[in-house]
């Protein structure tokens, strides 16, 4: 009869006892797989979306903040700042910077943001155009590749942007359409999730936001042939803005030094220029703008977030120990209760060393399993938290992803059910085949 046969029946026989052991082992496993699914996947897509961009520049506030809505597009902007203020960082020939690119934010379109910039950002994060092209106009758009399959907007369709980045049709704007001219092949980044345009654009909302705001107040006092009129010449206007032609750089920017942008994203031309070291702190100290690093308001997320994760895999861990301790019951007990059984099999030629190998295969079939109940939860609570994690981040997560560590899980499981086997499996290898043949 096969060892493992034997295992497997020894272990069955007790079904309360497997149910336990497996349960409290998998919730360790499970939780400890968990969390390694999600800080991986969400390291990458930070460190992704890093896209060696060295400084952050915008309005005063929380750097972090300005970090995450910046870069990650998954926070409210601290405020902007005035085109004029931005003006010496935008020279071509500044010593110290090497590209500098201006975001205008503050609308959007099912939620997906609409962003003002120029064409420099579908370089930097190393997107490509996956049909169309890049928007030259005002009111043409350029939308990511989650962006069409979620919205299903297509080359040639138009919308109406939401004012906020909440999907509420209550707060669209009655401006121009916004006209779909290309669509981003997939990358893997941020800009997989915007809808781009030019700054031109977002001014020009925002002023017929202005004139919206302006026309309520006046309501009743305009009626008639006066408001045919306004909407004629405001439509010439936009059909006029429409034909414009913008050269999405930014020389662009500096013919509108008292319009705002929301900031820029800074890559310096050495990293290891002293003055480029202290460029950030000068900017705090000495100018109305605020500057943060991306690398370090990211490591102090993963900070934040560490406490958290730490807390919980603690907890993992202990759960763990535990599972270990209720095996080593389980098998202990179990030897105890069996001592008759392991006796005859002495008597029928079955060696010490058998009997010991045989209590450990129980204890690394139980951890075995327990590992793989528990990694299958973890994977599957993944998958299924990957929408709500999607809301919260913006990013694609999955719950079908084998890491590394997970090897390294599993051989640490094998171990602690072997660890919780072994003094059950040398009380059982020193059983007394007289004294226990006696006892009976």
């Amino acid at each position: 009869m096969s060892i493992w046969y034997l295992a497997w029946r020894n272990i069955v026989k007790n079904p309360l006892n497997l149910i336990m052991s497996v349960v409290l082992f998998s919730l360790g496993v499970g939780l400890i797989s968990f969390l390694l699914l999600f800080n991986s996947q969400l390291k990458e897509k930070f460190d992704k979306n890093l896209a060696e961009i060295d400084l952050v520049i915008g309005a005063k506030g929380s750097p972090l903040q300005m970090i995450l809505c910046s870069m990650y597009h998954i926070d409210n902007p601290t405020g902007n700042i005035p085109v004029k203020n931005a003006l010496p960082l935008l020279k071509e020939n500044h010593p110290l910077i090497k590209q500098a690119i201006p975001l205008s934010l503050g609308d959007s379109y099912k939620s997906y943001r609409i962003v003002g910039t120029n064409h420099e950002l579908v370089s930097l994060y190393g997107a490509s155009v996956f049909s169309g092209s890049l928007w030259k106009k005002d009111f043409e758009v350029t939308i990511g590749s989650v962006v069409a399959g979620e919205t299903g907007l297509k080359l040639g369709d138009t919308f109406k942007s939401a004012h906020g980045f909440a999907d509420d049709t209550d707060l669209t704007h009655d401006h121009a359409s916004f006209v779909v001219s290309g669509i981003l092949a997939p990358s893997g980044t941020v800009v997989d999730q915007l809808i781009l345009t030019n700054t031109a654009t977002i001014w020009q909302v925002h002023e017929h936001q202005g004139e919206e705001a302006n026309h309520d107040d006046k309501a009743g006092e305009h009626h008639g042939h006066e408001e045919g009129d306004h909407d004629h010449a405001h439509d010439e206007d936009h059909a006029h803005d429409d034909d414009h032609v913008h050269d999405n750089s930014n020389t662009d920017l500096a013919a509108h030094p008292d319009e705002e942008i929301t900031s820029l994203l800074i890559k310096y031309r050495n990293r290891t220029n002293f003055q480029a070291l202290n460029f950030g702190r000068n900017i705090n100290e000495n100018t109305e703008l605020q500057a943060a690093s991306p690398a370090i308001e990211i490591n102090r997320l993963y900070s934040m977030i560490g406490l958290g994760t730490d807390a919980l895999r603690g907890l993992a861990l202990l759960i763990a120990a535990v599972s270990a301790l209720s095996i080593f019951i389980s098998l202990f007990k179990s030897m105890r209760e069996r001592k008759y059984e392991l006796a005859l099999m002495r008597v029928m030629g079955a060696h010490r060393s058998g009997i010991f190998a045989l209590i450990i295969l129980e204890g690394l079939i139980l951890a075995a399993i327990g590992f793989a109940v528990g990694s299958a939860l973890s994977h599957l609570g993944m998958n299924w938290a990957a929408d709500y994690l999607k809301e919260d981040f913006r990013y694609s997560f999955t719950g079908w992803k084998w890491l590394r560590e997970e090897w390294w899980i599993l051989a640490a499981s094998l171990f602690l059910g072997m660890l919780a086997a072994v003094i059950p499996a040398i009380q059982a290898a020193r059983t007394d085949i007289n004294k226990t043949l006696s006892e009976k």
